[in-house]
């Protein structure tokens, strides 16, 4: 097992100075409608917006950032279904570094093909969470490469943190935020934020039933494993880590879980309703407001759109 790290939240402050050059700080949109339908006060964090599409370019460009000259010079290395490898791709052409990213052959070819164009090498490999792993033990052997993880680096947690840190800068007094679960990089930076600057804003997961491994590890107090991952959230398919679990389990409030249609409905809202595209991965905070409208009535909820890169050829509408 890995040694766990401990993170101080006001890291993810300092982190914002760090990185603020190479990043988008992306606006916050409302939407009167959504209010009167949901009966909450939203507000829609816009990482869609964000460079290449997704929060993730705030982690990977942490994390670049923070490599040696030696490390530089032998490349960085992950494996992504999509967004973390589109962000690592891109903080590395900007850094000058070669990327080497291991895909799963389910990935979006949308995603696919934006990696490419970031300039990265490809490796593809299976599907399944072992294959992944397994494939970019391979070629960190092979190259040397340093391997960063999607969502249990540490700099990567707090990294991802500061698309949260800005929404509760532009908006304090937040009832709820509600973030999307998918490797657990992304809450458990939202909930260094929410610790650094905002302690009263309590932080709420959404994931699929389809991908329920969160959930049941809040339950079980171990990370669990997803038996499949069947879900069209694509972004959430993988499970927790060793150093982003801990922080989750002693700061979210609580998981919700949504039917795949239910994620869908809510894409398609944001689609026709906001006139913006987001991802499915982003769209389940919305859905998770909606399955529980009892629980926001009358609330100030910050909606985490984690992202946007969608296959266009491949619209569950």
């Amino acid at each position: 097992m890995k040694e766990r790290i401990h993170i101080d939240p006001a890291e993810v402050v300092t982190c914002q100075d760090r990185i603020q050059d190479f990043v988008h700080r992306t606006p916050v949109l409302t939407s009167t409608l959504l209010n009167d339908y949901s009966g909450a006060e939203l507000y829609f964090k816009c990482e869609n917006f964000q460079k290449m599409g997704a929060f993730k370019i705030r982690g990977a460009t942490n994390a670049v950032l923070q490599l040696n000259a030696a490390q530089k010079h032998k490349g960085v290395l992950t494996h992504s279904s999509g967004n973390f490898a589109q962000a690592l791709a891109l903080a590395a052409r900007d850094q000058g570094i070669k990327a080497y990213i291991v895909m799963p052959e389910n990935a979006p070819q949308v995603k696919v093909n934006a990696v490419r164009d970031y300039g990265a090498e490809i490796i593809m490999c299976h599907s399944d969470p072992s294959s992944r792993e397994s494939m970019a033990e391979e070629v960190r052997v092979r190259t040397g490469a340093t391997f960063i993880h999607p969502s249990d680096n540490k700099d990567v947690i707090i990294g991802q943190g500061t698309a949260a840190l800005e929404l509760f800068q532009d908006y304090q007094d937040l009832d709820f935020l509600v973030v999307p679960v998918g490797g657990g990089g992304l809450i458990g930076g939202s909930i260094l934020a929410a610790q650094a600057i905002a302690p009263m804003c309590k932080v709420i997961g959404a994931e699929p039933f389809e991908a329920d491994d969160a959930f049941r590890s809040l339950a079980s107090g171990k990370i669990e494993l997803n038996l499949s991952t069947n879900t069209i959230a694509d972004g959430l398919r993988t499970y927790l880590g060793e150093h982003n679990f801990p922080i989750i389990l002693a700061g979210v409030e609580r998981i919700v879980r949504l039917k795949e249609g239910e994620i869908v409905s809510a894409m398609r809202l944001i689609w026709e309703r906001m006139k913006i595209i987001v991802e499915p991965s982003s769209a389940i905070c919305l859905a998770a407001v909606l399955s529980e409208k009892e629980q926001f009535a009358g609330k100030r909820v910050g909606i985490l759109l984690s992202g946007g890169n969608v296959d266009l050829a491949k619209l569950p509408f």
